[in-house]
């Protein structure tokens, strides 16, 4: 990025830049048919002024086209790459990130499996109409009666998390009269440079088994006839941006892969997923193209180096396919400009707080993680210079952040709409209603139309579920306005 002619807030973090033009859209962040028509940020051909016009904020927004392209892509990266070494890749979609009917349709069609790791995350993709072998089963503590149901519909695999799950798995097997196939999820001691929350392969975790207890849990899970062992799995992390943790889990795996081999056939290995995406400009990850190709070599030659075949091997990406693809409107409200010392001399420099109708309800991430979002002016763009802001939500909580630092023009006013890149995965499925705030619509948008795929909550949705409720006419909930009498400044609109 270019050096910019405005001075940098000193209470910036060193990785933010700060732009010549706070209204442009920096490449990457954004879904592939974001742009701005006559200053207006679009998404699959519609205005943004539509989506609030006809769907209030919060709104989630999720480009189809982009979502679909994404994932038909990322199976053919890692299908061409494991071809090339004379082997074959599945690849599942982890529904975690974002699942929906709508969703789990979007990726069958791409020739997508997917990965669910709860009964409801079951439910949804039987309800899309997802053959059950393409569907994969995790979980740390699944219940018996999960166990039962996945075994019951004929689920293509089952990830077993505990030397304890092995019997439970096996035990619904019987009693349905399956062979029920499985993996045995593992901690490889490699693990993604992330938050501490994230990096799920520390053997001080609540996932998976020591590598160094797979052979005899592997024993186990043969001892049963009613179970198919087909090879381990393995997570290292999330938000990974290069190939290099990959390869040497893979070989780890491979090593106890090969002496797997001597007690029976072991067809798979599932490395899982984790792929980063961009929601900064500081932020670079890799094509996937070129993270297939480079872990497909390196998953050669450790087979080369071991003496054995390639065996199948799965991914699970789930915020690589969706989470670049979707993005929030808010409606911005009250602001404030805040004087803080940022040396010991006393030295202060300012930093705008711009309140928006959503917050921590609808993402999650920045207070549970830190994550660091962007931010622009969705309804129209401005000359005025950048300024810092960071964008709050309307929360009761001191941590309620939705974007921590950014630079929007100066001029950012109630009314104006916020567009937050990036938050496809990990937001609307780690939604709540916190404050007995309704969670937002989700909405897809392609080809110049729109129209909502996860309908939103209203007070009348909150209410439904309190036992003791009673509907009076004499106090009827608030619903959603209407599309034409929005307020002008964007308080209380919810889809």
């Amino acid at each position: 990025m270019a050096v910019s002619s405005f001075a940098a807030n000193p209470l910036a973090p060193d990785w933010l830049s700060v732009p010549d033009d706070a209204n442009a859209l920096v490449s990457g962040l954004w879904s592939r048919t974001v742009s701005r028509d006559a200053g207006e940020l679009t998404v699959g051909g519609v205005r943004s002024s539509e989506l609030v016009a006809h769907y209030g904020t919060p709104l989630y927004v999720v480009d189809e086209a982009d979502v679909r392209a994404r994932a038909a892509e990322t199976r053919s990266a890692f299908v061409d790459a494991f071809e090339r070494i004379g082997s074959a890749a599945k690849v599942y979609y982890a529904g975690k990130a974002f699942l929906s009917i709508e969703v789990a349709r979007w990726m069958t069609e791409a020739g997508l499996n997917v990965d669910v790791c709860s009964g409801g995350e079951l439910a949804v993709a039987l309800a899309a109409g997802v053959d059950p072998m393409n569907l994969g089963f995790h979980g740390n503590n699944k219940s018996l009666a999960e166990i039962d149901r996945a075994v019951s519909v004929g689920i293509g695999a089952i990830i077993i998390d505990s030397a304890q799950e092995i019997e439970r798995v096996a035990a619904a097997a019987e009693r349905h009269g399956r062979v029920q196939r499985v993996r045995l999820r593992v901690n490889s001691g490699v693990h993604a440079h992330t938050h501490a929350f994230l990096a799920t392969a520390h053997e001080d975790q609540k996932f998976g088994i020591a590598l160094a207890d797979a052979t005899d849990a592997v024993a186990a899970i043969r001892q049963h006839p009613a179970l198919d062992f087909l090879g381990l799995h393995c997570h290292i992390g999330s938000q990974i941006f290069g190939a290099d943790g990959f390869a040497e889990s893979a070989a780890r795996l491979l090593a106890v892969h090969k002496r797997l081999l001597v007690g029976g056939h072991v067809p798979e290995l599932n490395l899982g997923g984790g792929f980063g995406v961009a929601y900064t400009a500081a932020d670079d990850p890799s094509p996937i193209r070129e993270l297939a190709s480079r872990i497909a070599e390196t998953v050669a030659a450790a087979c080369a180096d071991l003496d054995i075949p390639v065996p199948v091997v799965a991914f699970e990406p789930g915020r690589s396919i969706i989470g670049t693809a979707g993005l929030t409107l808010y409606t911005a409200g009250t602001s404030k400009d805040v004087r803080v010392a940022y040396q010991d001399d006393g030295e202060t420099a300012v930093r705008r707080y711009v309140s928006v109708d959503g917050g921590m309800s609808d993402n999650a991430r920045t207070a549970l993680y830190g994550a660091d979002y962007s931010v622009r002016i969705a309804n129209r763009v401005t000359d005025a210079p950048p300024a810092l802001v960071r964008v709050a939500g309307k929360h009761c909580e001191s941590g309620d952040i939705v974007v921590d630092a950014d630079y929007l023009p100066a001029d950012v006013a109630p009314g104006d709409v916020l567009a937050v890149a990036a938050t496809g995965a990990y937001c609307w499925s780690l939604a709540s209603n916190y404050n007995h705030v309704g969670r937002p619509a989700v909405v897809a948008v392609r080809d110049g139309s729109s129209r909502v795929i996860v309908r939103g909550e209203t007070e009348a949705d909150l209410l439904a579920r309190d036992a003791a409720y009673v509907p009076s006419a004499a106090a009827e909930p608030a619903t959603a306005y209407p599309a034409t009498e929005q307020p002008t400044d964007g308080e209380g609109a919810q889809a």
